[in-house]
Protein backbone atom coordinates (compact mmCIF):
# COMPACT_ATOMS: atom_id res chain seq x y z
CA UNK A 1 0.00 0.00 0.00
CA UNK A 2 1.27 3.34 -1.17
CA UNK A 3 1.98 6.73 1.45
CA UNK A 4 0.66 9.18 -0.52
CA UNK A 5 2.28 12.14 1.10
CA UNK A 6 1.05 16.26 1.08
CA UNK A 7 2.76 18.20 -1.66
CA UNK A 8 4.47 20.62 1.67
CA UNK A 9 5.83 16.78 2.89
CA UNK A 10 7.60 15.52 -0.14
CA UNK A 11 8.75 18.52 -1.98
CA UNK A 12 12.86 18.36 -1.39
CA UNK A 13 15.31 21.41 -2.24
CA UNK A 14 18.24 20.33 -4.79
CA UNK A 15 21.22 21.98 -5.95
CA UNK A 16 21.91 21.80 -9.63
CA UNK A 17 25.87 19.85 -9.91
CA UNK A 18 26.01 21.31 -13.81
CA UNK A 19 24.42 25.10 -13.27
CA UNK A 20 24.26 25.48 -9.08
CA UNK A 21 20.00 26.44 -9.39
CA UNK A 22 18.73 25.76 -6.09
CA UNK A 23 14.89 24.51 -6.86
CA UNK A 24 12.57 21.83 -6.08
CA UNK A 25 13.19 18.42 -7.05
CA UNK A 26 11.17 17.73 -10.52
CA UNK A 27 9.16 14.73 -10.76
CA UNK A 28 11.48 13.84 -13.61
CA UNK A 29 14.84 14.58 -11.29
CA UNK A 30 15.94 17.02 -14.43
CA UNK A 31 17.15 20.53 -13.63
CA UNK A 32 14.96 23.04 -14.48
CA UNK A 33 17.19 24.71 -16.49
CA UNK A 34 19.80 22.67 -17.79
CA UNK A 35 17.98 19.78 -18.03
CA UNK A 36 20.74 17.21 -16.51
CA UNK A 37 19.94 14.46 -14.43
CA UNK A 38 19.48 15.47 -10.32
CA UNK A 39 20.64 12.21 -9.30
CA UNK A 40 24.12 11.45 -10.81
CA UNK A 41 25.66 10.11 -7.91
CA UNK A 42 22.63 7.26 -7.90
CA UNK A 43 23.56 6.49 -12.07
CA UNK A 44 26.49 5.52 -11.09
CA UNK A 45 25.70 3.37 -8.51
CA UNK A 46 25.59 -0.72 -9.54
CA UNK A 47 22.03 -2.27 -9.66
CA UNK A 48 20.66 -2.98 -6.07
CA UNK A 49 20.99 -6.91 -6.82
CA UNK A 50 24.83 -6.50 -7.40
CA UNK A 51 25.85 -4.36 -4.68
CA UNK A 52 26.04 -6.42 -1.26
CA UNK A 53 28.74 -8.70 -2.77
CA UNK A 54 30.40 -4.77 -2.90
CA UNK A 55 30.07 -4.38 0.79
CA UNK A 56 32.99 -5.01 2.88
CA UNK A 57 32.80 -7.71 5.99
CA UNK A 58 32.08 -5.22 8.78
CA UNK A 59 34.25 -7.00 10.88
CA UNK A 60 37.13 -5.51 9.08
CA UNK A 61 35.87 -2.11 9.65
CA UNK A 62 36.61 0.26 12.59
CA UNK A 63 34.34 0.71 15.20
CA UNK A 64 33.53 4.31 14.49
CA UNK A 65 33.18 3.57 10.76
CA UNK A 66 31.29 0.58 11.63
CA UNK A 67 27.35 2.56 11.65
CA UNK A 68 27.56 3.78 8.25
CA UNK A 69 29.23 0.70 7.18
CA UNK A 70 26.20 -1.01 8.99
CA UNK A 71 23.04 0.85 7.37
CA UNK A 72 24.47 0.34 4.44
CA UNK A 73 24.29 -3.42 4.58
CA UNK A 74 20.88 -3.42 5.87
CA UNK A 75 19.63 -1.39 3.52
CA UNK A 76 21.07 -3.27 0.70
CA UNK A 77 20.28 -6.75 2.28
CA UNK A 78 16.67 -5.38 2.18
CA UNK A 79 16.86 -5.09 -1.38
CA UNK A 80 16.87 -0.87 -0.65
CA UNK A 81 17.67 2.23 -2.39
CA UNK A 82 18.58 5.43 -0.36
CA UNK A 83 15.59 7.12 -1.77
CA UNK A 84 13.57 4.09 -0.65
CA UNK A 85 14.90 4.48 2.90
CA UNK A 86 14.37 8.02 2.88
CA UNK A 87 10.86 8.09 1.63
CA UNK A 88 10.44 4.93 5.01
CA UNK A 89 12.57 7.59 7.33
CA UNK A 90 10.08 11.11 6.01
CA UNK A 91 13.56 12.66 5.60
CA UNK A 92 15.33 13.80 1.58
CA UNK A 93 17.23 11.30 0.37
CA UNK A 94 20.46 13.19 0.43
CA UNK A 95 19.97 12.89 4.14
CA UNK A 96 20.82 8.98 3.75
CA UNK A 97 23.67 9.56 1.55
CA UNK A 98 25.51 11.69 4.05
CA UNK A 99 24.75 9.21 7.12
CA UNK A 100 26.41 6.53 4.99
CA UNK A 101 29.48 8.62 3.68
CA UNK A 102 29.81 9.86 7.07
CA UNK A 103 29.48 13.30 6.28
CA UNK A 104 26.69 13.41 9.01
CA UNK A 105 25.87 11.84 12.29
CA UNK A 106 22.21 10.75 13.31
CA UNK A 107 20.93 11.65 16.11
CA UNK A 108 18.97 9.16 18.20
CA UNK A 109 15.58 9.79 16.39
CA UNK A 110 17.12 9.34 13.79
CA UNK A 111 18.71 5.72 15.09
CA UNK A 112 15.48 5.14 16.18
CA UNK A 113 13.63 5.96 12.50
CA UNK A 114 16.98 4.20 10.46
CA UNK A 115 15.91 0.98 12.15
CA UNK A 116 12.47 0.87 12.24
CA UNK A 117 12.81 1.91 8.40
CA UNK A 118 15.34 -1.16 8.38
CA UNK A 119 13.48 -3.19 10.78
CA UNK A 120 16.25 -3.71 12.41
CA UNK A 121 17.00 -2.70 16.62
CA UNK A 122 19.14 0.16 17.17
CA UNK A 123 21.89 -2.33 18.82
CA UNK A 124 21.72 -4.23 15.26
CA UNK A 125 22.75 -0.96 13.91
CA UNK A 126 25.26 -0.29 16.50
CA UNK A 127 26.96 -3.83 16.35
CA UNK A 128 26.47 -4.29 12.67
CA UNK A 129 24.80 -7.51 13.30
CA UNK A 130 21.23 -9.32 13.37
CA UNK A 131 20.83 -11.15 16.72
CA UNK A 132 18.82 -14.22 15.63
CA UNK A 133 15.90 -15.34 17.32
CA UNK A 134 17.51 -18.15 19.06
CA UNK A 135 19.52 -16.42 20.91
CA UNK A 136 17.35 -13.19 21.88
CA UNK A 137 15.43 -16.43 23.14
CA UNK A 138 17.80 -18.12 25.00
CA UNK A 139 18.46 -14.71 26.97
CA UNK A 140 15.15 -14.06 28.04
CA UNK A 141 15.17 -18.16 29.30
CA UNK A 142 18.27 -16.99 31.52
CA UNK A 143 16.48 -13.98 32.67
CA UNK A 144 15.42 -15.03 36.88
CA UNK A 145 12.14 -13.21 36.60
CA UNK A 146 11.50 -14.78 33.05
CA UNK A 147 12.60 -18.33 34.09
CA UNK A 148 10.48 -18.50 37.10
CA UNK A 149 7.21 -16.79 35.43
CA UNK A 150 7.90 -19.49 32.60
CA UNK A 151 5.69 -22.80 34.20
CA UNK A 152 2.81 -20.85 35.16
CA UNK A 153 2.36 -18.80 31.64
CA UNK A 154 0.47 -21.36 29.70
CA UNK A 155 -2.08 -21.72 32.38
CA UNK A 156 -3.04 -18.19 32.05
CA UNK A 157 -6.44 -16.57 30.09
CA UNK A 158 -5.81 -13.53 28.02
CA UNK A 159 -7.40 -11.41 31.05
CA UNK A 160 -4.88 -12.38 33.10
CA UNK A 161 -2.15 -11.95 30.72
CA UNK A 162 -3.14 -8.46 29.72
CA UNK A 163 -3.22 -7.43 33.79
CA UNK A 164 -0.31 -8.63 34.15
CA UNK A 165 1.40 -6.99 31.30
CA UNK A 166 0.17 -4.04 32.39
CA UNK A 167 1.29 -4.00 35.67
CA UNK A 168 5.09 -4.81 34.31
CA UNK A 169 4.75 -1.73 32.05
CA UNK A 170 3.15 0.04 35.13
CA UNK A 171 6.02 -0.64 37.20
CA UNK A 172 8.29 -0.22 34.75
CA UNK A 173 7.05 3.47 34.01
CA UNK A 174 6.74 4.43 37.18
CA UNK A 175 8.93 2.27 39.54
CA UNK A 176 8.34 2.81 43.48
CA UNK A 177 11.28 4.12 45.71
CA UNK A 178 12.63 2.41 48.78
CA UNK A 179 14.30 3.72 51.58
Amino acid sequence: MATILSPVDSREVVRCDSCALVQFRTSNNECRRCHTSLDEDEEELAPVATMPSAVPALENIPGHLRLAASIRSFRLRGGMSQRQLALRMSVPRTYVSKIENEKACPTLSSLDRLARALCVTIPDLLTGSERNRDEEIRELIEDPLVSEMMPFINKLNGMQMTSILGQVRDMAIHPRRTA
